[in-house]
């Protein structure tokens, strides 16, 4: 107990230890670490988010959505830091890698589950009306398939910040990993309190994503407790 009394202080202190020279602020390296895992998260749903989408909407790919995201997602991120030195050296480039890697998997996958989850009575309706395949995508499914598709997102967010910590390994300075790695310089107290930090960090992330997911699922999906209801669909006066 005493020892997350201390922890407790030294988040207090910002980070300083009495008697030692000036180290860099517990702010400073909580924002970097912020910065790190905002980059690999941004990066991977670049990449995953349009991947599971379009593999939803033409419903094919499960094999490729699911079995390979949990084979991708089994690679140990210290594994990809090492093969990643070869190709990229030490550096910042190599920590996005390995939690690109990370987060891409469950954003293919809940993405496509989403997607092709959405009732096909109502896509089929859609179709009727005169929307386009395109049109079907971002006005019908998407729409419908928001909270399952953050869902994939948060859980790819928590991965990430909880991770960012890796960067001390690859001669990267600057983040939170810098205190848990240097334990003779911060003492255990320090290490508790940088990993409270990154807990801290991980929870104020996924509460601020679950917002944006809530203020991004119509109001009717909502309000129906999580079922999906048909969709207003406006006249159409072009078909592409």
């Amino acid at each position: 107990m005493n020892d997350f009394v201390e922890a407790f202080k030294f988040i207090g202190r910002n980070g300083q230890i009495p008697g030692a020279p000036h180290l860099p602020t517990l702010v400073h390296l909580t924002l970097e670490t912020l910065k790190i895992a905002g980059i690999g998260i941004a990066i991977a749903t670049a990449i995953g988010l349009p991947i599971g989408l379009w593999l939803g909407h033409i419903d094919r790919g499960s094999f490729v959505a699911i079995n390979l995201g949990n084979i991708w997602r089994a690679l140990p991120s210290l594994a990809v830091l090492a093969i990643g030195v070869a190709c990229l050296g030490l550096g910042l480039r190599n920590v996005e890698l390995a939690l690109v890697v990370l987060a891409v998997p469950p954003i293919i996958t809940n993405a496509y589950v989403a997607i092709s989850g959405v009732e096909r009575d109502v896509v089929d309706a859609a179709r009727g009306m005169g929307l386009t395949g395109f049109q079907v995508l971002m006005r019908v499914e998407l729409p419908l398939a928001v909270p399952l598709i953050f869902a994939g997102i948060r859980t790819a967010a928590l991965f990430v910040v909880s991770t960012t910590t890796i960067a001390a390994l690859t001669g990267y300075s600057g983040s939170l990993g810098d205190i848990i790695n240097n334990e003779t310089s911060y003492h255990l107290s320090g290490v508790l309190g940088a990993a409270i930090c990154i807990a801290a960090l991980a929870l104020l992330v996924d509460l601020v994503l679950s917002a944006v997911q809530r203020l991004l699922t119509p109001r009717g999906l909502r309000l129906g407790g999580g079922q999906e209801p048909a969709p207003s669909l406006a006249p159409v006066t072009e078909v592409a």
